[in-house]
């Protein structure tokens, strides 16, 4: 198995009610694929020299899956509150160390 990180940006069309979340995660725990997951909150960006980069103001939290490849990834997709909503979720393999 692999570890992938979904990362919920903030372009949604409508905001997802508190139980849809509920019931998402039971999904995911009744898989076993559910490792973890938090909101963003407003942070910086710093670099040692130059100008850094933007803050990425649009990726408002991340959930921490396990999965065989990126299409069993994807297929967490279904009940995802933000994906449901209409808004973008970003899946990005973890590599291991």
């Amino acid at each position: 198995m692999l570890d992938f990180i979904l990362l919920m940006h903030n372009d949604s069309i409508t905001d997802p009610a508190p139980d849809q979340w509920d019931h998402y995660f039971a999904f995911l725990r009744e898989r076993d694929a559910f490792e973890g997951g938090s909101s963003i909150g407003p942070g910086g960006t710093f670099r040692k020299q130059g100008v850094p980069g933007d803050t990425s103001t649009h990726l408002t939290g991340y959930i921490r899956v396990r999965a065989a490849d990126l299409t069993a990834a994807r297929a967490y997709l279904s009940g995802n509150p933000v994906f449901d909503c209409g808004d973008t979720v970003e899946i990005c393999e973890l590599p291991r160390g």
